[in-house]
């Protein structure tokens, strides 16, 4: 849990590009993208629900695919916050990312939150509709969102101008865009997922499945219960995301922060729809106007990976959360993401985001880019 790697059970991953030092490969997938960046495998799984594929595939140099929310099965996944939890793909190649895609695409009964197949259908629909449009040559509306310009280290705000510049002279446009609430996205976010997992990290008490500490065994009918049980088998950065989570939902607390995060969050999504150029599906066509951005484009992280060392140096255990401000948006607005190397530098990703269900677009924008 958490975007650096370190709070595994089995130890912290390291960033195979890196062979001098100790770096990380993000998280929470990160060993994931470890894997792929190592030549172990050539797809791996991971679970995205703030930037967990995305991030650790950009400090490792892979794809990392996070698909609209519904579309791919979670069953059998460990639910964390499951309003945002999104099963995504991470590969070298764009071509593997997306035909491991389609042939996970499908409605599984077993899973609550997988979309529906009528609202396949239409999502199925909208992307013919695009594709007998116009050519695959047609030019794109690329959107620049004003609230994602933030502190971007000068390596990776370099590489940004230079991919915008690039796809201006091959004839797209690029249009500067505004999310007023996309600045709140990242309070918002530990707001919501941290109070869905102290909800869903509730059931490992080793009472009714899991292991149980040996102190709760023998501390008879007077001794505790969780304690033990719950300190051993969570790490510190989990007992902390519980904890906060499960402040978040006392009677005090609700209001003043779970509801007005969920305001926040549906404000969001409305915006993004409001830019965009594709019909959302789960929204009826009146509930807003739709704009013209086929796509956004912005770095996935706001630096090239760190060491382990500065990461254990840091003053505050906030400072890595900062590592999501440029992904959880996209968890929000449960829109598909995706995050490629771009212009030879292994380490540093830029991201593409999508309206729900144009899943397909953003695999096309993601080949053109990687084209050259």
């Amino acid at each position: 849990m958490g975007s650096t790697n370190e709070n595994s059970c089995f130890g912290k991953a390291l960033n195979p590009l890196y062979t001098d030092s100790e770096v990380t490969p993000g998280g929470s997938s990160g060993g994931s993208a470890a894997a792929v960046a190592a030549d172990m495998c050539d797809v791996a799984l991971g679970s995205d629900t703030g930037g967990s594929v995305r991030l650790p595939s950009a400090y490792c140099g892979v794809i990392g695919f996070k698909p609209s929310y519904g579309l791919l099965s979670r069953h059998g996944v460990v639910a964390y916050a499951q309003s945002l939890d999104t099963v995504g793909l991470i590969s070298k190649d764009i071509s593997l990312v997306e035909a491991s895609f389609n042939a996970l695409n499908h409605y599984d009964p077993q899973d609550p939150t997988s979309v529906s197949p009528s609202l396949r259908d239409k999502i199925e629909a909208n992307t013919r509709i695009a594709s007998n449009s116009g050519s695959k040559d047609r030019k794109l509306n690329i959107g620049v969102i004003k609230e994602a310009i933030i502190d971007l280290s000068p390596e990776v705000r370099e590489m940004w101008i230079s991919c915008l510049d690039r796809l201006r002279r091959d004839g797209h446009t690029v249009t500067v865009v505004s999310l007023p609430s996309l600045k709140s996205s990242l309070p918002t976010y530990f707001i919501v997922s941290l109070a869905e997992a102290s909800s869903n990290l509730a059931r490992y008490d080793g009472v009714r499945y899991g292991s149980r500490a040996e102190s709760d065994r023998d501390s008879g009918p007077t001794g505790t219960l969780y304690g033990p049980t719950r300190t051993r088998g969570f790490g510190d950065e989990v007992q902390r995301r519980i904890l906060l989570g499960t402040y978040n939902l006392t009677a005090r607390a609700y209001g003043n922060h779970f509801e007005k995060a969920q305001r926040v969050r549906r404000k969001l999504q409305m915006e993004f729809n409001s830019i965009f150029a594709t019909p959302n599906v789960l929204y009826p066509d009146n509930s807003y106007t739709p704009g013209n951005i086929d796509v956004v484009i912005h770095p996935t992280a706001r630096t090239k990976p760190p060491t382990f060392d500065s990461i254990f140096d840091a003053e505050s255990a906030v400072d890595s959360y900062v590592n999501d401000a440029l992904t959880v948006p996209a968890n929000h607005a449960g829109i598909p993401a995706i995050s490629i190397p771009y212009g030879g530098v292994s380490s540093i990703g830029m991201q593409i985001w999508g309206q729900y269900g144009d899943d397909q677009k953003v695999l096309d924008v993601a080949r053109l880019l990687l084209a050259n």
